[in-house]
């Protein structure tokens, strides 16, 4: 590989930055194939050492394979955020060949064995606590990848985990192809009543872009259902965008993700059984803060009934609501979301397409999410222009701690495209550690729909929440405070993860925060008080059917993978006898993902670990709890909070912190509260 390839060094620009100005698509595969090979052999050369100690074997475990980790993470957050062809041909090339590469060293029994003897020993070796909890997770680690297992299974082992790998990668790929194929076109302006200029503005752009002069496109999202089904009049429309987003990668096409799932979930529950465990589930959750599915189910089940009876209740209040409209009609899925914002203007005089224009990106990043992380922490925020990003669109931030010292760098890639994946996702091109030497670069990617230029960038009520949950994890990063890689920042359990996100939703809406962003983008005008006031009377509102549509996919993911090896049901029936087990089926509901587009479980890393939203929403309605009776948005709590946990990143155990934090143990009663379910 030539040198001038710009993954060949560690980067020299500020922050170790990855140099965007150079990287071409050519560069990926070179610097791949190179960082596997120079892996390989530093791999080797520990090995080689006669001596087991911590320093020659885990601290240069933690400082091998850099070249290979510095294409990676700009690879795969290209591969995420603004994909091509290319990217796409690259992604299924390399995915086998780093399953293969990362079983090389972690089914390796030479290397194996020395871990072995380090954490056998490790009460002796007068480690530091940090490096001491690293020994522990290094051998757990291993030995949940396999390294334990016999030659023969060990190749076994290895043939499952690189079918695996192009299995997810061609699932995520499918997903978004298929959302991007099968948008909504409309003819006639007319049927899109209830939008806004800007949204019909954005649909009409979107149909451009396609060719389709003089028509509308409502482009299709991730998620079951669609934003625009809230404000749009026209029913017959509602419906069709309805089953288009219900049929993502189920339409027989090219697209079709259902072979694939069942592979996936065949290949998971005999490599599970090949590791000892009855179920990929329980193989999964062993190393997860739950422990053992069963305590997932019992957490589910205490919430799912009341989410039922909350569900049942809110859709009779909408039932009659439609039949105002529509005389003997029966409420369907595409109905919910725009009787339930009637209902919301009737009930408490709230109106969620007024709130936009009060939420205006530009202010929401500026005057809420960095003005919360100011007050809360001391640290500010300035745009570095002179910074290239990844993309045009990607803005890049530089971060400084109260006393002026450099924190690291913050990258906002805010707008939906063709070439991005859906939803919302926080993600580091550089890792903070002592012993690299490095601060952290994170990046947080959106999908906001793009303005016409001109206009304003407006957000609704739920984009705004989900800026404000994403920055919680861009500062699990920023705070992480670690001397090694392996415990850098959101490097914990995936059922602890979206707690540090879902804590910092919490300053949305905190009075002074909200008084100093939400304000009209173009009077100044203030956010009404009296919606202040009726929000908070209606925070539990509607709260039966998120709720009952998030538990289904939790549960269909459990359902998934617990399932025997040799079983290849048919998907749309498991799915619907997998959420009626729980007594979750409900028609008006639907399943926040259904199985061929739920890229979270197939494709992005939380298999049998879908649960763990809501378990850490256990903690985060505790924490919220503890925030609010001592003090609120301080600088002391801030302070606390990142001391004891968010700057500790993954060198301690996950609920140790929270106890250090909290000063209590875990308490599901505040959640049943949050969501109107106690």
């Amino acid at each position: 590989m030539e040198q001038s390839n710009p993954f060949a060094n560690r980067s020299t620009l500020e922050y170790e930055l990855p140099d965007f100005s150079a990287i071409k698509d050519e560069h990926y595969l070179p610097a791949f194939y190179e960082g596997c090979l120079q892996q390989i052999a530093e791999v080797e050369a520990i090995i080689d050492q006669p001596e087991v100690t911590f320093e020659n074997t885990l601290v240069a475990l933690e400082k091998s394979g850099s070249m290979l980790h510095r294409m990676l993470v700009v690879f795969y957050n290209k591969s995420s955020a603004d994909t091509n062809e290319t990217i796409n041909a690259i992604e299924s090339e390399i995915a086998p060949k780093l399953a293969a590469h990362e079983d090389a060293i972690k089914l390796n029994p030479n290397l194996f064995k020395r871990i072995q003897e380090l954490y056998e020993k490790r009460s002796n070796l007068g480690l530091d606590d940090e490096s001491s909890y690293l020994v522990e997770k290094y051998y757990r680690d291993f030995v949940h990848a396999g390294a334990a297992l016999s030659e023969s299974e060990r190749e076994t082992l290895k043939k499952y985990n690189e079918r695996l790998s192009v299995l997810e990668a061609n699932f995520d790929q499918n997903a978004l192809a298929e959302a991007n194929r099968l948008g909504v076109v409309v003819d006639d302006v007319a049927r899109l009543r209830g939008l806004s200029d800007s949204e019909i503005s954005t649909a009409a752009a979107a149909a451009n872009d396609r060719g389709l002069e003089g028509k509308y496109l409502i482009s299709m999202v991730n998620f079951s259902g669609h934003p625009l089904l809230a404000s749009l009049e026209d029913r017959a429309l509602r419906q069709e965008i309805m089953e288009a987003s219900l049929s993502k990668s189920i339409s027989d096409g090219d697209f079709d993700n259902r072979k694939l799932l069942l592979e996936i979930v065949d290949l998971r529950s005999k490599r599970a059984k090949l590791l000892g465990f009855e179920n990929h589930a329980e193989y999964v959750l062993s190393e997860q803060t739950a422990k053992k599915p069963e305590l997932a189910h019992a957490m589910l089940k205490q919430i799912a009934p009341a989410a039922m009876s909350n569900a049942k209740a809110e859709a009779a209040e909408l039932q009659s609501l439609l039949e105002r409209d529509v005389p003997g009609a029966q409420l369907s899925s595409w109905d919910w979301a725009f009787y339930t914002e009637i209902l919301r203007k009737e009930k408490y005089s709230l109106d969620t397409s007024a709130m936009k224009p009060y939420f205006e990106l530009e202010r929401v990043l500026f005057d809420g999410v960095f003005f919360a992380a100011t007050k809360l922490f001391g640290i500010t925020f300035t745009e570095r222009k002179d910074l290239i990003a990844y993309h045009p669109e990607a803005r890049v931030f530089e971060v400084h701690n109260e006393d002026g010292s450099k924190l690291g760098l913050f990258i906002g890639d805010f707008f939906t495209r063709a070439s991005k994946h859906g939803g919302a996702w926080m993600n580091n091109l550089v890792d903070q550690s002592f012993l690299l030497e490095q601060l952290p670069v994170v990046v947080n990617n959106l999908n906001i729909p793009k303005p016409q230029p001109g206009e304003d960038a407006l957000l609704t009520f739920d984009e705004t929440s989900t800026l404000f949950h994403e920055f919680g994890h861009a500062l699990h990063g920023l705070f992480s405070k670690v001397k090694y890689p392996r415990f850098s920042g959101t490097e914990v359990e995936r059922d602890f993860v979206e707690f540090p996100s879902q804590v910092n939703e919490m300053w949305m809406l905190w009075p002074e925060v909200l008084a100093n962003y939400a304000k009209h983008h173009k009077t100044g005008e203030a956010f009404p008080a009296e919606w202040i006031a009726n929000l908070k009377r209606s925070e539990t509102f509607n709260q039966g059917f998120e709720t009952t549509s998030y538990l289904a996919a939790a549960i269909l993911d459990l359902a998934w993978h617990e399932i025997a090896e040799g079983t290849s049901p048919n998907v749309e029936t498991f799915e619907t006898n997998a959420i009626e087990t729980y007594g979750l089926s409900f028609d008006p509901v639907p399943v926040r993902y259904r199985s061929a587009y739920f890229s979270h479980i197939f494709a992005g890393g939380y298999s049998a670990g879908y649960y763990g939203y809501i378990w850490s929403e256990v903690l985060d309605a505790a924490s919220v709890d503890w925030f609010k009776a001592n003090g609120g948005l301080t600088r002391a709590n801030g302070d606390r909070f990142r001391n004891t946990l968010l700057g500790r990143g993954g060198s301690v155990d996950s609920m140790q912190m929270y106890s250090d934090f909290t000063g209590q143990k875990p308490d599901i009663k505040p959640l049943l509260k949050r969501r109107g379910l106690a």
